[in-house]
């Protein structure tokens, strides 16, 4: 099978090199600009596979293989559609997650092969979230992907009911913390923890006309139990 593929990120590149190795793939092209795309018409690829490709696919590349177009997404679709699912999931408390689907015009609406949920806690920071979503996203397409070699694949429409779609630019609006805002403190805590993700600056305010980059710790009782039973710095050594 002759297969472009479109990717840029760490689990693309993963997914790319797993594609290689496979007997049956004759991987002809690795694109990762828009500008790329007109390739495709020459090419003329069986499939087009995306994972991390950060561009809008037109209608005209879409219908150029004859066995469609796959795209791996990081979240759990139709929930957290769009740009940074894995912030969105812990601020609007959504399922985290991957989903193989198939592109269409929209963005993140074509219908869904296989979902694969990823377990979450009070502790987990977005970069946490994002790095156990990028095994997922490896995990999914690799199990998917001897039934899309074989023709046999299955997929179902998106149940629109659960549709939550996001942009880059309510990120951007996320990240700037407005110090008279008024706001429940689980809702700040899990701000906090989703826009968390070292080495960026994500979340940011500005007191007195200086600007402030602010991450979150939060850890659980637990954590310090197989520690040394020194109360030093605990409530009960003051």
């Amino acid at each position: 099978m002759d297969v472009v593929f479109l990717g840029t990120n760490n689990y693309g590149r993963d997914i790319y090199d797993w594609l290689c190795d496979r007997d049956g793939v004759n991987m002809r092209a690795m694109l990762t600009e828009s500008d790329q795309l007109d390739l495709l018409s020459t090419i003329g690829p069986d499939l087009i596979v995306a994972a991390g490709f950060t561009h809008i696919v037109p209608p005209e590349v879409l219908s150029i293989p004859e066995k469609g177009c796959l795209n791996v997404h990081p979240g759990v679709l139709p929930a957290t559609r769009g740009f940074n699912p894995n912030v969105w999931s812990i601020v609007d408390d959504l399922p985290a997650g991957a989903t193989v689907h198939y592109m269409d015009e929209g963005i993140d609406t074509g219908d869904v092969i296989a979902t694969r949920a990823v377990e979450t806690s009070f502790a987990d920071t977005g970069k946490d979230v994002y790095q156990r979503v990028e095994r997922a996203c490896v995990e999914l397409f690799c199990e998917v992907w001897p039934e899309v070699e074989a023709g046999t694949v299955e997929s179902r429409e998106q149940d629109e009911a659960g549709e939550n779609y996001y942009r880059k630019q309510e990120f951007i609006e996320l990240c700037e913390l407005d110090p008279d805002e008024q706001v429940r403190a689980i809702d700040f805590l899990n701000r906090l923890r989703a826009l968390t993700f070292p080495p960026f600056d994500n979340a940011h305010i500005e007191i007195n006309g200086e600007q402030y980059y602010v991450d979150i710790d939060i850890r659980t009782a637990a954590d310090g139990e197989d520690k040394a039973e020194d109360t030093y710095g605990t409530l009960s050594s003051y």
